[in-house]
This record gives C-alpha cells, sequence and structure tokens, in this order.
C-alpha cells in the first residue's frame, strides 16, 4: 500500500478532476468551478457555518460525477448526440409543455426523416417513466462516488437531489419545498446560474432565476441570488481558474497517496460507465499494466504513477459523443478525427492535477506507436518511454479481448496474434513477450487480467 507521504489539497484534485465532468455534460471547460463559486457566494450570503459550507463545496464540484451514468441510454433513446442533448436540456424550462416540446422536436434524430423523428418521439412517450429513469440513474451515480471519495452523506444527497425542484416538478423523487435538502436547492440555482451567465451575463441569469422563483427555485434563494448583484467583483471572479480560495479555510481538506488512488478509481468508474462496451476497461488495462510492470521489477513510485495513468487514460472519451462509442459500424473519417482527439482532452485534464505532469503525458500516449503511426502526436519510438510502451500494449490487449459493437470479444491467443503482427516496428517486443509470458503462465489466459481482481492488485501495491 501507499504511504499515504504526499498531501495535496484535495480542492486542487477535484477542481481538476471537473473538467472531465464539464466535458461529459456538454458543457464549456470551468463550468464545475464556475458552478462552485456561485453556491459558494449564496452559502456565504445565507450565513452558512464553516462545516455546511464544506459538504456544499465538495457538492458543487461533484454535481455531475453520475453524469455519464445515462449518456449511452440518452444518445440511443433520442438518436443524437448526448452532448448536444444534455446541453440543449438545461437551457430548457420543463415546467411548460410548449418549451419541452420545442426542444424534443429540435434535439431528436437530428437529419433524420419527419417519419423517423415521430416514431422516435412517439417511442420515447411510450417509455413512459424513461425521463425518470436517466435521471435517477445520474443522481444516484453521483451521490455513490462521492461516498466513494470518503465525502459526507450530505454532500452525496446534496449531488442526488440536483434536478428536484421546489414546486414537486423536478426529477427523480418529485420532492417539494423542504424535503429537498438545502444544499441541493443551492446546487440547482448555482447550475442554472452559471449557465445563463455564461449565455448573456448576469442580467439574463436573474432574469431566468427570477422567473422561475417559487417553481424550480426556493425563494429564499432567488432572493439571495439577488443581494449579489451589485457585487461586480464577485461576478468578475467567476473567470478566475484559483477554486481552492472558496474552501472554508478551517476546513480545508487535503489527499494522500491512497485517497489519491481512490479519485482515480473512481473516475475510470465514471469513464467507463459512458458505454456499456466499455465497462471495467480501465480497471482491466491498469491490472495489466501493473502486472508487466512488477515483471519488470518497477518500484513503488513507477507502480504508483502507471495504476493513476492506467486508470485516467481514457478521460478523453468522455468528450466523444455515444454516437461514436457505441456506433455498430465503421467509423467515417470525421468520426475517426473525433476519437482520435481523446488522449489530448486526457492530458489536458490530468496536468491540471498539480504534480501530475508526467502522469498525464503517458496516458496521453497509449495510442502512439513505435513507428510514428499512432496518434496524436506521432511519437516516434525515441520518443516513447518504457510506461508508454507498457500501457500502449495493455490497452490494445485488453480492448481486443473485450465485446465491441461492431465484433464479438477475441480469445486470448487471438489477441495475441493481431498484437504480433505490429511487433517490433509498432510495438515493443519486450512488452509482447513479457506479456505472452505473464499468459502462459495462467491456466485461464482469457481470466487473468479479469477486472473483478483489480482492487485485490491495488491493495497488495
Amino acid at each position: 500500500m501507499s504511504t499515504g507521504a504526499v498531501q495535496i489539497r484535495l480542492s486542487a484534485v477535484i477542481g481538476a478532476m471537473s473538467y472531465a465532468l464539464d466535458v461529459t455534460e456538454g458543457e464549456a471547460p470551468g463550468h464545475a468551478q464556475r458552478a462552485c463559486k456561485i453556491g459558494m457566494r449564496l452559502a456565504s450570503q445565507l450565513g452558512l457555518d464553516p462545516h455546511t459550507r464544506s459538504q456544499l463545496f465538495y457538492a458543487l464540484l461533484l454535481k455531475d460525477a453520475g453524469c455519464s451514468a445515462n449518456s449511452a441510454k440518452m444518445a440511443a433513446l433520442f438518436g443524437a448526440d448526448d452532448h448536444v442533448a444534455k446541453r440543449s436540456s438545461k437551457r430548457v424550462d420543463w415546467s411548460g409543455k410548449l418549451p419541452a416540446l420545442a426542444w424534443s422536436l429540435r434535439t431528436v434524430a437530428p437529419g433524420g426523416s419527419a417519419r423517423a423523428r415521430l416514431d422516435r418521439l412517439l417511442a420515447i412517450k411510450s417509455e413512459g417513466e424513461v425521463t425518470k429513469a436517466l435521471m435517477q440513474a445520474r443522481c444516484d451515480r453521483g451521490a455513490d462516488i462521492a461516498r466513494l471519495l470518503g465525502l459526507e452523506s450530505a454532500t452525496a444527497e446534496a449531488i442526488r437531489g440536483l434536478d428536484e425542484h421546489w414546486d414537486g416538478g423536478g426529477q427523480p423523487r418529485g420532492l417539494r419545498g423542504e424535503e429537498i435538502p438545502l444544499l441541493a436547492r443551492i446546487l440547482c440555482l448555482a447550475q442554472t446560474v452559471e449557465i445563463f451567465h455564461a449565455a448573456g451575463g448576469v442580467g439574463v441569469a436573474w432574469r431566468v432565476a427570477r422567473k422561475r422563483r417559487g417553481g424550480w427555485f426556493d425563494p429564499a434563494l432567488v432572493d439571495a441570488l439577488g443581494a449579489t448583484l451589485g457585487d461586480t467583483a464577485f461576478w468578475g471572479t467567476l473567470a478566475d481558474r484559483n477554486i481552492g480560495d472558496w474552501e472554508p479555510p478551517d476546513q480545508v481538506q487535503t489527499a494522500d497517496d491512497t485517497r489519491l488512488d481512490q479519485i482515480a478509481g473512481a473516475f475510470a468508474g465514471v469513464v467507463d460507465a459512458k458505454s456499456p462496451w466499455t465497462y471495467r476497461h480501465s480497471d482491466r488495462v491498469c491490472l495489466i499494466v501493473l502486472g508487466l510492470a512488477t515483471a519488470f521489477g518497477a518500484d513503488e513510485a513507477e507502480l504508483r504513477d502507471l495504476r493513476r495513468a492506467a486508470l485516467l487514460h481514457d478521460l478523453g472519451k468522455l468528450a466523444i459523443s455515444n454516437r461514436i462509442l457505441d456506433k455498430p459500424a465503421a467509423l467515417t473519417n470525421a468520426e475517426f478525427r473525433q476519437v482520435q482527439r481523446h488522449p489530448l482532452v486526457t492530458e489536458q485534464i490530468l496536468r491540471r492535477l498539480p504534480g501530475h505532469e508526467h502522469i498525464a503525458e503517458v496516458a496521453a500516449a497509449h495510442h502512439e506507436r513505435l513507428d510514428g503511426g499512432g496518434y496524436p502526436r506521432g511519437l516516434s519510438g525515441a520518443d516513447m518511454t518504457r510506461n508508454m510502451r507498457l500501457l500502449a500494449i495493455a490497452d490494445v490487449y485488453e480492448a481486443l479481448t473485450s465485446e465491441r459493437p461492431y465484433r464479438r470479444a477475441l480469445r486470448s491467443d487471438e489477441a495475441l496474434t493481431i498484437i504480433r503482427a505490429d511487433v517490433p516496428h509498432r510495438l515493443d517486443r519486450e512488452v509482447f513477450v513479457l506479456l505472452e509470458q505473464l499468459l502462459a503462465d495462467e491456466p485461464d489466459a482469457d481470466e487473468r487480467f479479469d477486472a473483478g481482481r483489480v482492487q485485490a492488485a491495488l491493495d497488495h501495491d
């Protein structure tokens, strides 16, 4: 196990990782952090005590932690890019039937025939509780992640109640008034204010909040928001990236190596929940690469870095539409270009993590190849470190031995045959030989890297 000697402010870690949640929701980078500042300003206006403000602070940053849990279903149901559907849905007042209908007509099956779009709308209507189920999956998963990260139940319950409305018209439980936790009410208002502030400034955000006062929002919270309108200094801070200043100073939390590993594991789950075809992919890649690195004699620090790089290597896939990730046919050139960008998004997010720049480089190189024919940067063998080479083979082996929408899962021997054809010009010979040896030592090669064994491997380290 890790010694836990490293200490980083938890706000810096969660603040950085919140950018992954922004891209999943189709929001502009920094959305969660800006919503956090708005929510914390409201908390100050209300005179909440420091401990309660600390609970709120992490709820605001992690409000979208469960957002990937409904991405595949939303894309399939609406026949649309999940990012577009998620982003546009937050700008609709669902209390009115006409705005909801107009949104559906704009969003469902774009580019399809009138008949195809009508059929899909009727199918959505026939599902009845589908919207509630989508929100339930998102909110429950987000609350679970907060608890997994060791945060308090008040933080988790705030996330669970994010989309409940004051008048009882929200989702998924239809809570009303003070049945909704106060922190959840703040989350709902802060999120909406940020979205409309980004679109049109303070005036637009205030008009929306005032219009939905007593409907979506707690009237007392809207009144507290109104008291901040003249605070131009505050509204100017929304563009700043430093979120740590908003954490109550006497409630500052830190993350040691053990907690950082927990966070990496939790966000690996966020990534893998994006598509049913990548369930436990990051976990399995992690176990494979740890097995290879251990056989190479890697020390504890190297194993720790590789573990985080493996668990987080596909963060950038959160920015890819499920219409591409779950497509059962060959990708178009334009679609493949979007896929090729995901390692860069991974790197951009991980570089925000203090002390993780080297991990960002390794994670972003999992599709690079020794002959320079990989992506996103076309690195050559001279540019690729041993850790990059280990992760590249671990990733391709796991992908080949897992089911995809366009093919069955390959047996271990079939996967090795395909990989062998890329050795040594594209994939490292020494790493491949070691992979063969590790698999040969197992009676059942197809279960050698079973995701169910990941936690045991992490605990052993």
